[in-house]
Parts: C-alpha cells; sequence; structure tokens
C-alpha cells in the first residue's frame, strides 16, 4: 500500500468509517482500521482527517445531512395535493423516514444524538442545515412561537422509539407500527392544539 493522497478521498475515507461504525460499532472506527478499509497505511489518513476525532465527527455530519435530506424529501407536498395537504399527513411522513433511516442506518443515526461532546458531535452549521425542513414544517403544524419545542418533542419522540425497536424493547406483542403511528398522532394533536 502507497501512502498517497490519490489513492483515496476524504469522502471515502468517511463512507468506510461509517460502514464500519454501522457493521462493527463506534470502537471500531480506528484510523488503521478505516486505512485497511481504503487501501492505504494508516499515515495516509492524516492527509484527509486531522484525526480519530475529525474522522468521527466527519461521520456524524454526514449521518445528521442524511437525516436532514431524508426529512427534506419527506416533507415536501405530494405531487397532486398542493395546498390543500395539511402538515399532519408530512409530519406522519417525517416521522417515518426517521425510522427507515434509523432502521438501515441505527449506529449512524445513534452517532447524531449520541452527545459524545466537543469535536465528535456533529457541527453546528450541518445540525442547522438538517433541522430546517423539520423546523419548518414544525411551525406550520405548531406556530412560529413554537416550532422549536414541537420540533424537539418530534425528534425526541422518533429517535427514543426507533432506539428502543433497535434494541428490541418491545417484547411483549403487539402492533409495533400502531404503536408508532399512535404516538405520532398523539403529538400532532397535542402540538397543533
Amino acid at each position: 500500500m502507497s501512502p498517497t493522497p490519490a489513492r483515496t478521498s476524504h469522502a471515502a475515507i468517511v463512507a468506510a468509517a461509517r460502514s464500519i461504525l454501522e457493521e462493527e460499532g463506534l470502537e471500531a472506527v480506528t484510523m488503521a482500521g478505516v486505512a485497511d478499509s481504503v487501501g492505504v497505511r494508516p499515515p495516509s489518513l492524516y492527509k484527509h482527517v486531522r484525526d480519530r476525532g475529525a474522522l468521527i465527527a466527519a461521520v456524524a455530519d454526514g449521518a445528521v445531512g442524511e437525516l436532514g435530506r431524508v426529512i427534506e424529501a419527506a416533507v415536501l407536498p405530494v405531487p397532486g395535493e398542493g395546498a390543500g395537504e395539511g402538515a399532519d399527513a408530512r409530519v406522519f411522513r417525517a416521522a417515518e423516514a426517521f425510522r427507515a433511516l434509523a432502521g438501515r442506518s441505527p449506529r449512524s443515526v445513534s452517532l447524531v444524538f449520541a452527545g459524545l461532546g466537543g469535536d465528535l458531535q456533529p457541527s453546528v452549521e450541518a445540525a442547522s442545515t438538517a433541522a430546517r425542513p423539520l423546523l419548518e414544517l414544525a411551525a406550520e403544524l405548531a406556530g412560529a412561537d413554537r416550532a422549536l419545542v414541537a420540533a424537539r418533542a418530534l425528534t425526541a419522540f422518533c429517535y427514543g422509539f426507533c432506539a428502543m425497536e433497535q434494541a428490541g424493547a418491545f417484547r411483549f406483542g403487539g402492533d409495533v407500527d400502531e404503536a408508532f403511528h399512535t404516538g405520532i398522532s398523539a403529538l400532532i394533536r397535542g402540538l397543533a392544539a
């Protein structure tokens, strides 16, 4: 393996780190492991990322960006529905999009909300950009003065539910999809009141 920058890129390094995160967990995201995954020696990574902390932060930024994009796509009005579609239908789609991403990439979504502190968290800029579609939707649902509160409540419910679902916490039977929809419905009613 040659330590030349042309053999890899920042994007490839972050993608490899995210893949390792999903397959093996955060502890397995090491500079050596990522270097091996992209086919270079570990010193080559330092031409693209400062250290492991910067690498984890880049993975978190990518995950929060993806979360923002899937929510943004979900809250766009359905063609043909136009202005007649209410915020509640779009909240349901946003919640389902969140849940689908959490199902596909549970450790990446968890990283977004892990509270690792300092330089390991998603950047404020990435988080702000990602939050914008949900904040706009929350303002439609609950009013501009309660948008942040509403967005936080929706996010907390979705993340908490998904984390419990991924952990296998719903062991008493019943319809888990129905429970998710019931929770979202209750939040919509409460926030819109």
